[in-house]
């Protein structure tokens, strides 16, 4: 495995890269298939709160749905 910065250059520290390439090696060691990563921060204009907010927004939700789904199995 190879890690990379944002300009390409090669990088000992994961934390710290941007993207990367993976190298699958065969069982005669041989490389194989590669596989290429890239880590992008994108923020959503949409979203005013902080991403830790958001997802907790997004789990209260989904708990509320699986409350409301589990209640109308009890009642029918």
């Amino acid at each position: 495995m190879v890690y990379r910065d944002a300009e390409g250059n090669p990088l000992n520290d994961p934390a710290a890269a941007d993207g990367g390439e993976i190298i699958e090696n065969d069982h005669e060691g041989r490389a194989g298939r590669r596989l290429w990563f890239r880590m992008v921060e994108v923020e959503l204009p949409w979203v005013r709160i902080s991403e830790a907010a958001f997802l907790l927004w997004v789990l209260a939700l989904l708990v509320l749905v699986w409350l409301l789904i589990a209640l109308l199995l009890l009642v029918l």
